[in-house]
């Protein structure tokens, strides 16, 4: 199979938009991630990230802009969770992913099979395209090497090895863009447009943001937070 590395440029310097919700949420229905998905792309979003083959098929019956699909793992006895064997990524390919999202950190991973082959059998079996989640610029420059067609700063701040570090990765995103040549996403903690623009403005392809936009849940709780706390 081969893959359409056109959509790549369907997303250059745009709006992405991750439509997720927690599991113990209302939100985490099909249909509704589906509405979320539509609107951000009826209003100008170039591509939508989208957890789970259920979600990822029903927002593909909805959208015909590119999706990134993930499935969120949790495998005893190891960190990595997005998309952490290539089970995961063929359910997701089969859903109607374009863009195959997978955890690209050098954590430990289930099984044998290293980035180099999961990235090579995702392209060579499914003829899709990678994006690499990573936390640093180590697991960055290895995701390139072992064939990701893009790499986003997806898991900076949510690693033993970053979790001293508060997204958004700024200072990462530089570092991939002074040394890698794949496109490069910022993605984590972008809360404003104005963040945004600085990712662009900073060397950024383009640009996801998902709780500033779809996290109902959460901001809401920030909200009753503060609002709590004043009383």
């Amino acid at each position: 199979m081969t893959f359409n590395k056109e959509q790549i440029t369907q997303i250059r310097k745009s709006l992405i938009v991750s439509c997720q919700a927690p599991a113990d949420s209302p939100l985490h229905d099909p249909q509704a991630i589906a509405a979320m998905a539509q609107a951000a792309v009826l209003n100008g979003a170039s591509a939508v990230r989208i957890d789970t083959p259920s979600h990822v098929s029903a927002v593909r019956q909805r959208v015909k802009a590119p999706i990134i699909g993930l499935w969120k793992q949790q495998i005893p006895g190891y960190e990595v969770y997005i998309t952490p064997q290539f089970e995961h990524a063929d359910a997701i390919a089969s859903a109607g992913a374009d863009i195959i999202a997978i955890d690209a950190t050098l954590r430990p991973r289930p099984g044998d099979e290293t980035i180099d082959i999961l990235i090579d059998r995702i392209h060579k079996e499914l003829g899709k395209l990678v994006m690499a989640d990573v936390d640093t610029i180590e697991s960055a420059i290895a995701a390139t090497k072992a064939g990701a067609d893009i790499v986003g700063t997806t898991l900076y701040g949510y690693t033993d090895a970053t979790k001293h570090l508060s997204p958004p990765g700024f200072d990462l995103l530089s570092q991939m863009v002074e040394k890698l040549t794949v496109p490069i996403i910022c993605e984590g903690g972008i809360a404003s447009p104005q963040m945004a623009k600085k990712a662009l403005q900073l060397g950024a392809f383009a640009v996801v943001v998902g709780t500033d936009i779809t996290g109902i849940d959460l901001k809401v709780q920030a909200y009753q937070a503060i609002l709590k706390a004043e009383g």
